[in-house]
C-alpha cells in the first residue's frame, strides 16, 4: 500500500514515512521525523525532526508532536492533545539543549485535549482521559484522569475498564476478550502473554 500525502501537507525531504501511512490536510512532517507503517496523521498535525513514531499510530487533528517525543506502535493520540518538550519555557531564554525526552509506550491512548508534560513515560496500554494533565510516569494499563492526572483504575488491552482496586492486589478478566489481568503490589500485568 502506498503512502498518501494530501496536496496541502508538507513533508520535508529526508523524512521517513512507512508504507500505508496517510498524511492529511495542512500537516507538516519535518526532515528528521521517522514514521512507521499504516499510520494516520489527521488535519493540521505537526511532527518535529527528533520524533520517532511506530506502526499503526493514529494522531488526530491539531496535534503537535515536538522534538524528543517517541511514540511506539498502536498508540492513539486524540484531537488537540498536547506534547511539550521544555519544562520551564521562556520566550527570551533559549532552551533547545534542555529538551526532556517523552516516551509513549505501545498501545497507549491519549484522549482529546490531554496534556503530556515532557520527560514522562506513559506505560503500555495506559489510558489517559480527556483533558488530563500527565506530569509523572504512568504505569502499564493505568487509567489516568484529572489535573494533575491521577490513577483512578485500570484498563484492558482492548480498552475496557478492569474490576481491580486502584492499589494493592487483585485479579480481573477483560469483559470483551476474556484476557486475565493480575494486580500485584500496584503493578498490573496481562497473564499468559509476552506482549505486556
Amino acid at each position: 500500500m502506498d503512502i498518501e500525502i494530501h496536496p496541502t501537507a508538507i513533508v520535508d525531504k529526508g523524512a521517513e514515512i512507512g508504507r500505508g501511512t496517510r498524511v492529511w490536510h495542512f500537516s507538516h512532517v519535518c526532515a528528521g521525523a521517522r514514521i512507521g507503517d499504516n499510520c494516520s496523521l489527521g488535519q493540521n498535525v505537526y511532527v518535529g525532526n527528533d520524533v520517532e513514531i511506530g506502526n499503526n499510530v493514529k494522531i488526530q487533528n491539531n496535534v503537535s508532536v515536538y522534538d524528543a517525543v517517541t511514540i511506539e506502535s498502536d498508540v492513539f493520540c486524540g484531537p488537540s492533545m498536547v506534547f511539550t518538550n521544555v519544562y520551564n519555557p521562556r520566550s527570551e531564554v533559549a532552551r533547545k539543549d534542555q529538551y526532556r525526552k517523552t516516551l509513549i509506550r505501545r498501545g497507549a491512548t491519549l484522549c482529546a485535549n490531554a496534556t503530556i508534560i515532557c520527560g514522562v513515560t506513559v506505560g503500555k496500554y495506559a489510558f489517559v482521559a480527556a483533558g488530563a494533565v500527565v506530569n509523572r510516569d504512568v504505569p502499564d494499563f493505568a487509567l489516568m484522569a484529572g489535573v494533575p492526572a491521577r490513577k483512578i483504575g485500570w484498563m484492558s488491552r482492548y480498552g475496557e475498564r478492569l474490576e481491580l482496586p486502584v492499589a494493592g492486589n487483585g485479579e480481573a478478566i477483560c469483559p470483551h476478550t476474556g484476557e486475565q489481568y493480575v494486580l500485584r503490589d500496584g503493578v498490573c500485568t496481562l497473564v499468559g502473554t509476552s506482549d505486556q
